[in-house]
């Protein structure tokens, strides 16, 4: 890719996933393009959800990217996501990557980022190719908590068991957070790096890292997806697609990206 991105700020959107992807359907992009808003109404998560977010407390932007080869090649993009955002953030509050893990950052299969468990921040990607002729344009995007947990936690109104975490709680009390367009942009950055690196490799170069961020790996887990009946067994991490790996009587399950919730058994 040739990253000659675009950088977008406006104060409030309904979402930036679909200002992009608009923007898509016009045939107007033509480079990646990192859109941020300051607030957003109608913030989007995976399966139609609603992103909650509190204006200040939350970072919310879209990268629209030009993937050069097939859709069928993009397979493990939001697990590498995870990894870039993991990266910018090391970057941002100026420690190491095992300063945050030792801290209980972690990566949940397929697009959730944990703070000892609790949702720090999510990625969703949608977009598509138009003809075997142009790139597929992938809009990836991300939400993130800021600070004030709580707050935010208590903006679910009980509607869901979800546990909240913030970035702040990254940082020492003596500490602040760095402004949010720094943070952006470390993020951004990261994003580029990983994205090239993609291009060459597919997720298979990002495996063995990805596994070490992974939340539940070794641990029984629950997964549910729609209607089915909740499959029970060991996570055993992700094969070089990215798909989930769950082990039951002693035989690996494939387990594709999809409407699927992943809990740790009780």
């Amino acid at each position: 890719m040739n990253w000659n991105c675009t950088f977008e700020r406006v104060a409030e959107t309904a979402s930036t996933n679909d200002d992009l992807l608009n923007r898509w359907r016009a045939g107007e992009l033509t480079h990646p393009v990192a859109r941020i808003a300051y607030k957003q109404t109608a913030g989007k998560g995976r399966a139609g959800r609603t992103w909650l977010a509190n204006p200040q407390d939350s970072l919310c932007f879209s990268l629209a990217y030009p993937y050069p080869g097939s859709p069928n090649e993009l397979s493990g993009l939001s697990l590498c996501v995870g990894l870039a955002l993991i990266s910018g953030l090391a970057s941002a509050l100026d420690c190491s990557e095992a300063s945050l893990f030792s801290q209980g950052l972690r990566l949940k299969w397929p697009n959730d980022l944990l703070l000892n468990h609790a949702k720090l921040g999510g990625v969703l990607i949608e977009g598509r190719q138009t003809n075997m002729n142009e790139p597929t344009w992938m809009i990836i995007g991300v939400g993130m908590n800021l600070r004030n947990a709580a707050a935010l936690e208590a903006k679910l109104d009980g509607r869901t068991h979800l546990q909240v975490g913030s970035l702040d709680q990254l940082i020492s009390e003596k500490s602040v957070l760095p402004e949010i367009d720094q943070i952006w942009l470390k993020l951004i950055s990261a994003l580029e790096n990983v994205l090239t690196q993609f291009e060459k490799t597919g997720f298979s170069h990002f495996r063995a890292e990805w596994q070490h961020w992974d939340a539940f790996y070794g641990q029984p887990v629950r997964i549910s997806a729609g209607l089915q009946p909740p499959l029970l067994g060991l996570e055993q991490g992700v094969d070089d697609n990215g798909a989930l790996l769950l082990e039951r009587d002693g035989n690996l399950m494939t387990i594709f990206a999809g409407d699927v919730s992943l809990r740790a058994q009780e």
